[in-house]
C-alpha cells in the first residue's frame, strides 16, 4: 500500500491575496486595540473628573448649609434687636 499525500496547490496570486487579507486583519486589530486603549484612558479621565465634581459638589453643599445657618442666626439677632428697640420706644 502506498500512501499518497494530497497537497492542494495554491497559486502565487491566491497566496498574495491571502497575505493581504491577513495584513488587513492585523491592521484592523491594531486600530481596534489603539481605539480601545484611547477609550479606556478617556473613561479613566472622565471618572477622575466625576469624582472631583462630586467632591466639589459636597463641599458646596456643606458651605451652603453653613451659610444658611449663619443667615438664620443673624436674622434672629436682628429681630431680637428690633424687639428691644420697640420696647424702648
Amino acid at each position: 500500500m502506498s500512501s499518497s499525500t494530497i497537497s492542494p496547490s495554491i497559486s502565487a496570486d491566491e497566496f498574495q491575496a491571502l497575505e493581504q487579507k491577513v495584513l488587513r486583519a492585523v491592521e484592523v486589530v491594531k486600530r481596534e486595540r489603539e481605539a480601545r486603549a484611547t477609550a479606556e484612558a478617556e473613561v479613566a479621565n472622565l471618572r477622575a473628573q466625576l469624582t472631583e465634581q462630586q467632591t466639589l459638589s459636597t463641599m458646596v453643599e456643606s458651605e451652603l448649609t453653613t451659610l444658611t445657618k449663619e443667615r438664620e442666626a443673624v436674622r434672629q439677632r436682628v429681630e431680637k434687636m428690633l424687639q428691644q428697640m420697640d420696647e424702648l420706644l
